[in-house]
């Protein structure tokens, strides 16, 4: 069993970057909201705690606070931003308001040492690090000491070293506090002595392990959909119990082009895997049929995957489980106690279980991984580069990435200019730079001429976005050259497009992709 770290969720928009930079560094670590965390302390057993950040105000009434058993557990404790603020305000501090907000990059001015700070900063260093906090600490509890301050943050960081308690009022687990992996490393390996032994090779066996353990001599269906996820899935599910899996693609009709050929070769020419290949598009799009809103469209489509495989299941004399590649994020996102958009990212998966009617049971062997992680998996399980690296693609598919009505004709011209568009970044060596890139058809129409003839045809909205986890992005600053020559290209090959714009707008955390 690996050394573990819990974190405790008070809603910051950037919690599972702190998941993701311990992870980093071989520690094992889960996010669980602060309203849940009293119930699994014991059974986690972690050799740490981190408080995480939160939009919340410690001083208003009602709002949340850790469990006290946080702090008698004997572990060591990390306060982040919030987690710093209710830190102190439960242990004895004071929090208070403040005129002297604090959001972007601050200078930190470290005044003292403490384990935290070993081999980072010493007294009298000065670094950049980001802060974003309206209130403040007035007073520190019994015990605490400062190690750190800011112009408008005079216990920028503090420490109770005698009980193993730190927190800071910047944010170490984003890119702009430039050395707070390290001080991340630091509270991991050093002060809560994990031993970060925790990687993918070793989570590629226990997974292994687990799967076998959990289906037994079962049968297992696994849904296919073109992306890496469910690609990671079947392999490692096969790798557990081969021929017990039968793998199912359906083809919705929503596919980007040439898909379907690509996935069969792979899992029955590469891995021989059992394959059943059912073209449900007629199914699919007949469903689909003069609908228009975005969320509609996801629950019709999660809906007739899960009839599909039903009847799938059924014909192959039946399964007792069904295999999807649910990640960490679905995972969180569905727990989400803020209520917030981020809850319906997923809402064509099954994080919360399946219908009772299909009496199967999930097989989630992703549900620990971020999409990075992911990738790592499909390589240690040798999956092509070509296959791994590939750019996320929804289960909906195209039509979330045709707003309005979705019909034959507009599917087809989207596919084509999405294919152009794909082609013209590999050609440019761009592909791996870019963490999602893709074309939108949108509901607009627009005059235009085109040599001697006037043309009313759609207008193609084309994205691309840098990321390493899929929690924020921004945009991808293709040059002038390119985006003249990918435009050109769509509206002389793309017969109903005569208008090609590029979208630049950022993702931040906790947005859905296009809707």
């Amino acid at each position: 069993m690996h050394d573990r770290i819990l974190i405790l969720d008070f809603g910051s928009q950037v919690t599972q970057l702190i998941a993701r930079r311990v992870r980093e560094h071989g520690v094992y670590c889960e996010i669980v909201p602060f309203n849940r965390a009293a119930g699994m302390l014991e059974e986690f057993a972690p050799k740490g705690i981190i408080l995480s950040g939160g939009p919340a105000s410690v001083v208003a009434t009602d709002t949340p606070r850790a469990p006290d058993a946080v702090f008698e557990m004997g572990v060591p404790v990390l306060g982040i931003c919030y987690g710093e603020q209710t830190m102190c305000a439960q242990l004895g501090g004071h929090v208070e308001e403040s005129d002297e907000r604090e959001f972007g990059r601050a200078e930190l001015e470290v005044t003292g040492d403490c384990a935290l700070f070993d081999g980072v900063w010493s007294a009298g260093d000065k670094d950049q690090v980001w802060m974003s906090h309206g209130d403040r600490v007035g007073s520190l509890p019994p015990g605490f000491t400062t190690v750190a301050v800011s112009a408008n943050a005079p216990f920028a960081a503090i420490a109770n070293e005698e009980r193993a308690f730190y927190a800071v009022q910047f944010h170490p687990e984003v890119a702009h506090t430039p050395r707070g992996s390290e001080l991340l490393r630091n509270f991991a390996l050093t002060i809560c002595g994990c031993s970060g032994d925790w990687t993918m090779a070793s989570f590629k066996d226990e997974e292994i392990a687990k799967i076998k353990a959990q289906v037994g001599s079962g049968r297992v269906i696994c849904g296919l959909s073109g992306g890496v996820d469910s690609a990671v899935t079947a392999v490692l599910v096969h790798e557990a119990i081969g021929e017990q899996l039968q793998c199912v693609f359906v083809d919705t009709g929503l596919m980007r082009a040439g898909e379907a050929t690509e996935v069969v070769d792979l899992f029955r020419g590469h891995y021989n895997i059992p394959l059943t290949h059912i073209d449900a598009s007629a199914e699919f799009l007949g469903k689909l049929d003069g609908v228009s809103d975005p969320e509609t469209k996801r629950k019709i489509i999660g809906a007739t995957f899960i009839d599909v495989f039903e009847r799938e299941a059924k014909s192959i004399g039946g399964a007792d489980f069904l295999a999807q590649g649910t990640l960490y994020p679905d995972v969180i996102e569905s727990v989400s106690f803020t209520g917030g958009p981020s809850v319906t990212i997923k809402s064509h998966h099954n994080v919360g279980g399946l219908p009772e009617r299909m009496n199967m049971s999930l097989v989630e062997p992703l549900r620990e991984l971020f999409k990075d992680e992911v990738r790592v998996l499909g390589r240690e399980l040798g999956l092509p580069e070509s296959f791994v690296g590939r750019h996320p693609f929804p289960g909906p598919g195209l039509a979330i990435r045709l707003p309005g009505e979705i019909a034959r004709d507009k599917l087809e011209i989207l596919r084509r200019a999405d294919a152009i568009y794909l082609e013209e970044i590999r050609n440019a060596g761009l592909y791996d730079e870019i963490w999602q890139a893709f074309a939108v058809l949108l509901p607009v129409q627009t005059v235009g001429v085109m040599g001697d003839s006037r043309t009313y045809d759609y207008v193609c909205a084309l994205r691309a976005v840098t990321s390493t986890d899929g929690m924020t992005a921004d945009y991808y600053d293709f040059s002038h050259e390119f985006l003249g020559r990918t435009s050109t290209r769509i509206s002389n090959e793309v017969r109903g497009i005569n208008r090609v714009v590029y979208d630049i707008t950022s993702k931040p955390p906790g947005t859905i992709e296009w809707e």
